[in-house]
């Protein structure tokens, strides 16, 4: 099966975990026995005034019950409709999409800020190295619990609610965490200083980039990230992010 194609999928359960944040798992048609960690699928809205996809992240995988778990955000008229859905019912899906994080045998630093914390999820259950989790939030916390039982968990807070006050680079610094790779996954002007701070470090680092999608195929170029090599496809210095990513090497684009 292509992840290019669209399938119809069964919504198994749908919890909301926060403010505006679901929890949702569907059975997949071999999507969940294709998936890795970084990649995303694409949800259609059942509406014919809107055509295009909503993206979302892979927050887990059962590869063995092919069902994949999304968490996700309401931010629009998109996602509010898939929060409103029920178990049994069924949604058109196409995925899994872009690629995933790379598993290196290196002590990890996972870094998770907002809607960029629900794929560490998966990368920290399949990550057999030691690895440290580092999540941001503005205030109210999701997933840390599920977090916790693969790797230990740093929490950084901005109104210093929980955990550390400030932002994920002022937890690893109060922590003095260390690692050989970075993994992240969040907002630009979050992954703009972790990668400042790999590179003051000198740890190879992985960014996952969210931008807006269109086709989530790569054909519209409607998602496109500046990049230090020219692309083939657009013959600039452009890559796009849902197929050439969302997940690239740090030093591959300029953010």
């Amino acid at each position: 099966m292509s992840g290019k194609s669209k399938r119809k999928c069964k919504i198994i359960s749908q919890d909301k975990i926060a403010s505006d944040v679901f929890s949702m798992w569907i059975q997949t048609q071999g999507m969940g026995v294709m998936a890795a960690p970084g990649q995303f699928v694409s949800l259609f809205s059942s509406r014919g005034n809107k055509l295009l996809p909503r993206p979302i992240s892979i927050c887990e995988i059962d590869s063995k019950e092919d069902k994949l778990r999304l968490v996700y955000r309401v931010m629009g008229s998109g996602t509010k409709e898939f929060s409103k859905m029920k178990a049994g019912e069924s949604i058109d899906v196409m995925g899994p999409l872009g690629n995933g994080f790379p598993l290196k045998d290196k002590k990890a630093i996972l870094i998770g800020g907002g809607v960029g914390i629900p794929p560490m999820l998966e990368l920290a259950k399949q990550l057999t190295s030691e690895k440290s989790i580092v999540v941001g939030y503005r205030t109210e916390l999701f997933l840390t619990e599920d977090l916790k039982q693969n790797g230990t968990v740093y929490i950084a807070t901005e109104d210093g609610s929980c955990g550390i006050k400030g932002n994920v680079i002022d937890a690893i610094r109060a922590a003095r965490i260390d690692g050989e790779v970075i993994y992240a996954c969040g907002p630009t002007p979050m992954l703009r200083a972790i990668k400042s701070y790999a590179v003051e470090k000198n740890i190879e680092c992985y960014l996952s980039l969210e931008e807006h999608m269109a086709c989530g195929v790569g054909a519209c170029l409607a998602c496109v990230c500046e990049s230090k090599e020219v692309d083939s496809h657009t013959n600039v210095n452009n890559k796009r992010v849902c197929k050439d990513g969302p997940v690239f090497e740090a030093s591959e684009v300029e953010i």
